[in-house]
């Protein structure tokens, strides 16, 4: 009997080492637990049989069984633990794993709130630099605006003061007009005389630019040229009311105030603006207005000097006099005929400005006489864009935003 069940245990046993071995990483636990189960089966059903058949001597059986549970667990154990480390550096791996990843992540979340934080810089910059634009170009049109208004409201002081008579009326004496408010009453028909002239260079620039015929566009042009007449006609009447007021320019803008020479423009210079809008010029014409540009560049020189003499002189009489009117009869007496004496020497002043305008007037017609009407024309054309521009320039000038 015992012989028959040690092949039969021994055969159990090398079934279950091999099926240990084959598990071995995943079923340590599972199989050391059978290993047991089974071991107390068949211990057991032996004891049973031995029982039944009242063996003699159990004790090597129990001995060796004993022994062979020993060696099994014996055998599992340094698999198990070598199971365990490696589960244990599977896991300091994955741990290791993980916090890369939580630090990769850490880091990539830090650049991109970097990143959000120079975008939102960026883009308050952008709102600020606009909203100071906004209020640049608000500030601009309240200005001009208030510009406007003032203008409207100056027009409107202006024709209510026509109405009342003070200014010059259309008919009769203007020199006994213009005696009460003589500058005013001059920057009143001067503004007129200029709506009047942008009308006439429109008809003017229509007729050029339809190419109308000679006899019609000679009608235009000597209406233009006549009404340069009429300024030089009112200039001469406001200089004997006020001849500062004509001499200082103030009736002018201020980009034109910059060029103004004696109460108006330089013909020398004006000459030489035109030189290129009159071409093609013949030789008789070109040498026609070098000789006037010459002309008129000697003429200007001569009241330029004049004038330099009179203000020399005028300083001289002022600076040699005495202190003032108080005192003695004869310190009033001397100063009274200094102060009569310097009254007479700027009376010139009206003298010299008569003869510039003078000079402006006849180099107008010197020009149109010597260029064909369509070269006149064109003449007129560039004359009125060219104060334009400066007017225009004033305009914006005057304004401009101001920080």
């Amino acid at each position: 009997m015992f012989l028959s069940l040690d092949p039969l245990f021994n055969q159990i046993k090398s079934s279950t080492q091999a099926i240990a071995d084959a598990q071995f990483g995943t079923l340590n636990k599972t199989h050391a637990s059978a290993n047991n189960n089974l071991s107390t089966a068949i211990v057991g059903s032996k004891t049973l049989s031995l029982q039944k058949d009242n063996p003699p001597n159990l004790a090597p059986i129990l001995a060796g069984r004993e022994n062979w549970g020993d060696s099994n667990m014996a055998d599992s154990s340094p698999r198990t633990d070598t199971s365990t480390d490696d589960t244990d550096e599977k896991d300091q791996r994955f741990g290791r794993a993980q916090m890369n990843a939580i630090m990769a992540s850490d880091s990539s979340d830090r650049s991109k709130d970097k990143t959000d934080q120079k975008t939102l810089r960026r883009l308050a910059q952008n709102r600020e630099a606009a909203r100071k634009s906004r209020l640049r170009k608000k500030a601009y049109v309240q200005q001009l605006e208030s510009s406007r208004l003032k203008l409207t409201q100056l027009e409107q002081e202006l024709q209510r003061a026509r109405q009342k008579g003070v200014f010059i009326s259309s008919s009769g004496d203007q020199s006994h007009s213009m005696s009460g408010n003589g500058a005013l009453a001059f920057d009143v028909e001067y503004a007129r005389w200029l709506e009047e002239q942008n009308r006439q260079i429109n008809e003017l620039r229509a007729a050029v630019n339809s190419h109308a015929g000679d006899t019609e566009l000679r009608i235009i042009v000597d209406n233009v040229t006549a009404h340069f007449d009429d300024i030089f006609r009112l200039k001469g009447i406001a200089a004997k009311a006020d001849v500062f007021h004509i001499l200082s320019g103030m009736w002018k803008t201020p980009a034109e105030r910059c060029f103004l020479w004696i109460g108006g423009f330089r013909s020398s210079e004006l000459l030489k603006l035109l030189a290129n809008q009159m071409e093609p010029l013949t030789e008789q014409q070109f040498m026609g207005i070098h000789n006037l540009q010459q002309s008129s560049q000697q003429a200007e020189d001569a009241l330029s000097q004049g004038m330099e003499a009179l203000q020399q002189s005028l300083s001289e009489t002022l600076a040699n006099g005495s202190s003032g009117p108080s005192g003695s009869s004869g310190n009033v007496a001397n100063y009274m005929g200094q102060m009569a004496m310097a009254t007479g020497k700027l009376g010139t002043l009206e003298g010299f400005l008569c003869q510039a305008d003078n000079m402006r007037q006849q180099t107008l017609q010197q020009m149109h006489r010597i260029l064909t009407t369509r070269q006149s024309a064109r003449a007129l054309l560039a004359i009125n864009d060219y104060f334009s521009r400066l007017r225009a320039l004033s305009s914006l000038w005057l304004a401009r935003p101001r920080e």
